[in-house]
């Protein structure tokens, strides 16, 4: 799918005409059948209309007259019956057509999220993507469902035109000429009001991502009284969503205003111009009600056709920002790169260079480290070392500029510092629903990760919903939750990024302890001295380049930066 950019205002409607049908266009080609019939009957009932009054009205008041009833009651129920079926097959098909496409839309929307690499989603908004797939997509589809009737109009426009004359020439050229003036109303008005509707599809997505950072911020917004903050900001944005949109309604109203008196006025003429060719003779009784009758009909399907002239506009916006989403080319997944170590080897990172989008110099420079397997490796650095980053480019979450990475099993497993806990069962955080992962399992997984026994304390056990984001443990508990959650999927490498900050020094070391004993390889961003005792090895980080590597006591005693920082966590 592709947004319709450039060309004119017809070209752009049209491309987004072919692709709104190209996604389910059974039931809409059926729909516009449907209301192919639906017109063709309009314009039988005019004849119909015709006959009754000429042949069935009329004698009915003369001296000797002979209505010919039956046939006109045949008639009229006889087309009135297709027009219902017609119009039940236009509505029901067409709308099925309308929301199976925004089903369609939103599934392409969200697998295209899904597919691309966690780098591509730290780009953007958490809620204009949700808005993206939720309000975009319903309101790339809204024109869907006028379309078949709006199509079929066509048809009854030319029919009409041809029939009118067909009946009266001189009045039904008049009649004729009056539509395209009503269609050229319709172009006006959506060259005046797309701009508003897009204005105000993309307004609707930043107050989306404004509400939802505010949501997730709630408790720094409370703890810092910033609540008048937020309401301004969030103001500011509702604001200006009102008044694109207000703008966007103005010009409706002023549209089906016009839409509702032209041809009213219109029609007043036509009865007086009609009264005057009966009186000459030109026309019966029953064409002139006929013709009435027909032009008073053509004022629906016109405001049908007005219908998809507004919404035109509101459903390019909606499209717009779903194409934005769906015709965004996936990135390469920096994991699909990562290779296989050399024998004994767990990880190996050799002349990674990372820069992050925007930043303006590397936040890891031609760093090389190797980590032998069944080893417990803690990388050390000053805030901004590049510590979260090397643990990041192992686990194939960013795209290194230039280097190689390589994982045993291909995959290491990233706890952060800030764990993610679903809304649902502790057991399920775990699992993840994984049906290979049996109660053994999430016992062992929650043993080595000290979470047992606060575990076991809970009235339901692990079968307690945690809340949204875990809200229902603390910081330390949701930490080894989020630990355990690795361990039970037996990831062979495991990467801690400053997991255990929020444990006390004891419940740290007997984590530590316990994962070294399970014989899996750990790579952990630490500052406790007492934590980073416990490696095997130490990477020592400095402004993105690896300084040195080798035991606690070796860099303690040849490297004074990074006795200088150990002693100040310590002396913390």
């Amino acid at each position: 799918m592709t947004a319709p950019e450039g060309g004119t205002r017809l070209a752009r409607s049209l491309e987004l005409f072919r692709a709104l049908v190209s996604v389910h266009p059974l039931p809409f080609w059926v729909a516009t059948g449907s209301a192919a019939v639906y017109s063709a009957g309009t314009i039988a009932s005019s004849v119909a209309v015709s006959f009754v009054v000429d042949e069935v009205i009329l004698p009915a008041f003369e001296a000797g007259g002979r209505p010919r009833l039956a046939v006109g009651c045949a008639l009229t129920v006889g087309i009135g019956l297709v027009r219902a079926v017609a119009v039940v097959g236009r509505r029901s098909l067409a709308g099925l057509a309308q929301w199976r496409t925004a089903e369609t839309l939103a599934r392409r929307v969200i697998g295209r999220i899904l597919a691309q690499p966690p780098a591509w989603r730290r780009e953007r908004m958490s809620g204009d993507l949700v808005a993206r797939a939720g309000a975009d997509s319903d309101t790339a589809v809204i024109v869907m469902g006028p379309m078949p009737f709006g199509t079929s109009v066509l048809l009854l426009l030319v029919l009409t035109g041809a029939w009118l004359v067909v009946v009266d020439r001189p009045l039904g050229a008049a009649a004729a000429a009056v539509i395209p003036l009503l269609l050229a109303v319709n172009v006006g008005y959506q060259r005046r009001i797309d701009r508003h509707y897009a204005r105000a599809q993309d307004e609707l997505g930043r107050l989306s991502e404004a509400v939802l950072e505010s949501f997730d911020g709630v408790a720094v917004v409370k703890a810092f009284g910033a609540e008048e903050r937020e309401t301004a900001r969030l103001a500011t944005i509702a604001s200006r969503l009102r008044d694109a949109r207000i703008r966007a309604v103005r010009g409706r109203a002023t549209f089906e205003g016009i839409l509702d008196a032209a041809p009213a006025i219109i029609n007043v003429g036509i009865i007086l111009l009609g009264a005057v060719r009966v009186r000459d003779g030109a026309l019966t009784v029953g064409e002139l009600s006929s013709f009435i009758y027909l032009f008073t009909l053509l004022l629906f399907p016109l405001r049908i056709i007005g219908y998809v002239f507004s919404e035109l506009p509101h459903s390019l916006g909606g499209w717009t920002r779903v194409a934005e989403v769906v015709d965004d080319p996936i990135r390469p997944d920096p994991a699909g790169s990562i290779a296989d170590p050399p024998p004994g080897f767990a990880v190996v990172v050799d002349g990674v260079t990372v820069t992050h989008p925007g930043a303006d110099r590397p936040a890891l420079r031609d760093a090389s480290v190797a980590i032998r397997r069944g080893t417990t490796v803690a990388v050390v650095g000053p805030t901004g070392s590049g510590k979260t980053t090397l643990l990041a480019t192992i686990a194939g979450l960013i795209t290194a500029d230039s280097g190689r990475i390589a994982v045993a099993g291909g995959r290491a497993a990233l706890v952060q510092q800030e764990p993610f806990l679903f809304q649902q069962s502790l057991r399920g955080n775990v699992t993840l629903d994984d049906p290979g992962i049996d109660d053994a399992r999430v016992r062992r997984a929650l043993w080595t990760a000290v979470a047992d026994d606060f575990v076991d304390a809970l009235p339901a056990g692990t079968a307690t919903e945690v809340g949204e984001r875990g809200a229902g443990l603390s910081g330390g508990q949701r930490q080894r939750i989020a630990l355990a959650r690795a361990l039970a999927h037996d990831n062979d490498v495991v990467l801690l990024d400053d997991t255990t900050s929020a444990l006390d020094p004891q419940t740290e070391s007997t984590v530590v302890e316990r994962l070294r004993a399970s014989g899996r390889t750990l790579v952990v961003v630490a500052s406790r001295p007492s934590t980073i005792a416990l490696a095997d090895e130490v990477v020592w980080l400095v402004d993105g380049e690896v300084r040195a590597t080798g035991s606690h006591a070796d860099l303690l005693e040849r490297d004074p930066g990074y006795r200088a920082i150990v002693e100040a966590h310590g002396a913390s």
